[in-house]
């Protein structure tokens, strides 16, 4: 008996995602984000600035510098236990605008007190170190999980970008106004992004109903609980010793040789401005690969990326041509965001939603609190073994440390086991 045949449907895949690009809420956490970055970059040079107009003293801008550095430290640590405990929009909303109103207490200072401006340098930086944990959490509450490696490669664009068009910025608007003025422009960038950013979903925590109810552990309590919770996940106390191991050491040491061969064997200032330029713009491109870059063996990627930033001190050693160290420049910008891409998202996965804030703020608290500690011992290193015995030991542990980290267990995916398409 014959029948008649069924028309085949036709296969279709699941819609295309949505770009990220394109979710309101999301692009306001960008344009905060944005805003942000620039004051934070934009700072030091306006400092700068002030100590050419002769409205600061050498001694006094590092006083203040210092203050501001301190103030994040303390913060950082801090804030990503109030993000945790509170609303991730709230701690965002409170803290840039601490950073808004330490400007106009920078520009009051200027010139007329050091005291005052040491202070409002400090509160400067404990408003941007607190939002640093909050801004990484609240991008784990807006973006859904399956976007937030694009989510986090337009984060690390704007703080590229921000490296880059907030000094040039600044100089710009310096030939038109004072420098009082532009602190007082700091100050209605930190409000931007005090006040753009919208409210996440809320973060699932671990108590309800009457649990909810118990009384709050200290903050340091909670801080340790968030350490203990970084502990669970091998890859990533690995994936951070080695980011501070480079930082400290390798970032430490081309900030300081990089000005010294610029001067010494090329005698000329350009080859440190374009290896800088060239930095920040393999930076950009590498954050354009990792938008939609899905790598089988993530963390392998990620360590392999982190490790390369060890041919810019490599670059340092040998009398080549100053195109070999730009373009060693360009290849370690690609590799830090190979890197950091991944890793924050990879974070944002695997930590628990209502600990992401404190493991974020440990995170920045290491990385960025041993930077002031290799910058110190650098410069003495350098005096007293020589450059070149300084910067192969410095490329040695940029290229070994991630190495090491990659050996650790669930590096491979950070975390993540193989899925389809992995094995």
């Amino acid at each position: 008996m014959a029948t008649t045949p069924v028309p085949a449907t036709p296969k279709t895949g699941p819609p295309p995602a949505r770009s990220v690009l394109r979710d309101t809420a999301f692009l306001r956490l960008w344009a905060g984000t944005t805003a942000s970055g620039l004051a934070t970059w934009a700072l030091p040079f306006v400092l700068g600035l002030a100590v050419l107009h002769r409205e600061l003293g050498a001694a006094g801008l590092g006083l203040v510098l210092a203050a501001r550095t301190a103030g994040f430290l303390v913060a950082v640590a801090v804030g990503g236990v109030l993000a945790d405990r509170h609303s991730r929009r709230a701690v965002v909303l409170w803290s840039a605008l601490a950073a808004a109103s330490a400007a106009p207490l920078l520009a009051l200072g200027l010139g007329r007190s050091l005291l005052v401006m040491t202070l409002a340098a400090a509160l400067a930086g404990a408003g941007q170190g607190a939002c640093r944990p909050a801004f990484q959490a609240l991008t784990a509450e807006v973006v859904a999980a399956d976007r937030r490696q694009q989510a986090n490669a337009a984060m690390t664009m704007a703080v590229r970008t921000s490296t880059l068009a907030g000094p040039t910025l600044t100089a710009l608007l310096a030939a038109f106004v004072d420098v009082g003025t532009l602190l007082l422009g700091i100050g209605l960038l930190w409000l931007v992004a005090a006040l753009l950013p919208g409210r996440g979903a809320p973060a699932v925590g671990p108590a309800v109903g009457p649990a909810a109810a118990a009384p709050r552990a200290s903050l340091r309590a909670e801080f340790v609980d968030g350490i203990r919770e970084a502990r669970r996940h091998p890859w990533f106390l690995a994936g951070l010793g080695a980011l501070t191991t480079v930082i400290a050491l390798g970032y430490s040491a081309t900030s300081v040789a990089l000005p010294l061969i610029s001067r010494d064997r090329y005698d000329a200032g350009w080859v440190m401005a374009a290896a800088m330029t060239a930095y920040t713009a393999g930076a950009l491109g590498g954050a354009l690969v990792t938008a939609r870059r899905r790598p089988r063996s993530q963390g392998w990627s990620a360590f392999a990326g982190l490790a390369v930033y060890g041919f810019a001190p490599l670059s340092l050693m040998l009398p080549v041509h100053p195109a070999v160290v730009i373009a060693a420049y360009v290849v370690a910008g690609i590799g830090i965001e190979l890197f950091n891409v991944p890793w924050f998202t990879a974070t944002q996965r695997e930590v628990a939603p209502d600990k992401l804030a404190r493991v974020s703020s440990l995170d920045f608290l290491l990385s960025y609190g041993f930077a002031p500690v290799g910058l110190a011992l650098i410069a003495p290193a350098i005096d007293t073994f020589g450059v070149t015995p300084v910067l192969a030991a410095c490329a040695a542990a940029c290229f070994l440390a991630p190495a090491a980290a990659a050996l650790v267990p669930t590096a491979r995916h950070f975390g993540r086991t193989a899925g389809p398409g992995e094995r």
